[in-house]
């Protein structure tokens, strides 16, 4: 897979949960260390997502907010 963002963290899979219209995917990238992802519905059935597989988390630095 090639793309243009820098931010590609490999991690597992650990839970994929459908809601009326979004899939949430959390990706364990270390121990004790997480990404959840919102994506569509559509997005994850055609991907076939599933506890387990190995993913890549891509972050678009525009797109991150950080608070405290």
């Amino acid at each position: 897979m090639k793309l243009s963002a820098r931010n590609k963290i490999t991690g597992t899979i650990k839970t994929v949960k459908p809601g009326a219209t979004t899939t949430h995917v959390t990706i364990e990238v270390s121990p004790n260390v997480t990404i959840t992802a919102s994506i569509t519905n559509e997005a994850s059935q055609e991907l076939g997502l599933k506890p387990g597989m190995q993913a890549v988390a891509v972050i678009k630095a525009s797109d991150v907010m950080v608070g405290i």
